[in-house]
């Protein structure tokens, strides 16, 4: 197994076109690389937030000016959302490659909450989850910021239920398991992992946590019932 809130900002959730797209650089080609621009932008966001990244902060990062980012970008909360894309295609994307590579329910759980403890730690990046932190204290003046932030970490949570149901149907997990309440809960132990990075946990404590949450995945009753009796046979 590899090592990777309100509840959802488990970066597992697919990768959805922003609700409206970058507008087109109009003019002379731009002097710079915008690829580039975007991901330095990035780091500022996924470091201090939505609201704290001032334009100032994002151009120098950039190495542009105000008006180049306003004539590639649109403006900041447009940039911000391209910016939140570029991080769930790469960073972030560990949780949805755990969802739908791993063969097993429980698998790609574990594998989530591992690959999170080694991400959310990485010395390269920002720590912590960009998804959890970028949006935090903000104002009402925010809130559309919100609202489309809050909306991805509700497809997060519905992929991660999806593949528990899945489990359900295969036999994996007992039938009565509540895979809506299980998302919910290692949702909730991704955004705490993603709090404790930030606050500087270290991968080994992380790692720690992710074992303590799958000691919480259901096992059948009967399993357990069983292999006790076998224990009994095997002592008399």
């Amino acid at each position: 197994m590899k090592k990777t809130a309100e509840t959802r900002s488990v970066a597992a959730e697919p990768a959805e076109t922003p609700a409206t797209a970058p507008p087109k650089p109009r003019g002379r080609p731009l002097s710079f690389d915008r690829d580039a621009a975007l991901e330095r932008a990035m780091h500022v966001f996924w470091e201090h937030g939505y609201e704290a990244a001032s334009i100032s902060d994002l151009t120098s990062a950039m190495g542009i000016s105000p008006p180049s980012l306003y004539s590639a970008f649109g403006d900041k909360e447009r940039l911000f959302l391209e910016a939140i894309e570029r991080y769930n295609q790469g960073p972030g994307g560990f949780g949805q490659r755990a969802l739908t590579e791993e063969p097993t329910a429980r698998g790609a759980i574990q594998r989530l909450l591992e690959d999170a403890a080694a991400e959310l730690t990485r010395a390269c990046h920002p720590l912590g989850c960009m998804m959890v932190m970028a949006a935090t204290n903000c104002s009402v003046a925010a809130e559309h910021v919100q609202t489309a932030l809050a909306k991805r970490r509700a497809l997060g949570i519905a992929s991660i239920e999806s593949r528990i149901r899945r489990g359900v149907d295969d036999g994996e997990l007992p039938p009565g398991a509540d895979a809506s309440a299980l998302a919910n809960f290692y949702a909730t132990v991704y955004q705490g992992m993603s709090m404790q990075a930030k606050d500087g946990a270290t991968y080994d404590s992380l790692m720690a946590t992710a074992a303590s949450a799958m000691r919480a995945w259901p096992v059948e009753v009967r399993t357990r019932v069983s292999t006790a009796k076998r224990a009994g046979r095997d002592d008399g």
